[in-house]
């Protein structure tokens, strides 16, 4: 096991990822290369900056790399808010995916309060005087 699979917010966001494919599916075929794609690409993205970031040396590229996952995020909520908006979406597939993109978001949210905690800070020129 990679030590990624490990993070509780990776596996949600696994499981966010599969709740958009599952969505998608309904979407009209002539959508395939629109928002059915940037829906699937936006959220497979939240897992895979995760999983690059784990494994980057440092907390403050991890940290960066949760920042680009949270931006992922809310790319998808737009567009399941678009994709419900055109009746592409059922009521229902919003609530249960805007939901868990709450939890994923709060869960980034921390993750990365919690690598820029630990990162130490760069002294300015006046700290050094």
């Amino acid at each position: 096991m990679f030590s990624f699979e490990k993070l509780e917010v990776w596996q949600l966001a696994v499981e966010f990822c599969d709740d958009i494919y599952r969505i998608t599916r309904g979407i009209p075929a002539n959508e395939r290369f629109g928002l059915s794609s940037q829906l699937r690409r936006a959220a497979v993205s939240i897992a895979a900056n995760t999983t690059e970031g784990s494994d980057r040396g440092s907390k403050k590229d991890f940290a960066r790399f949760v920042e680009i996952a949270y931006g992922s995020l809310a790319e998808v909520v737009t567009e399941l808010k678009i994709a419900k908006r055109q009746g592409m979406l059922s009521e229902s597939d919003l609530k249960l995916a805007y939901d868990k993109a709450e939890r994923l978001g709060q869960m980034l949210s921390r993750l990365r309060s919690s690598l820029n905690a630990s990162t130490p800070q760069r002294s300015t020129l006046n700290d050094s005087q």
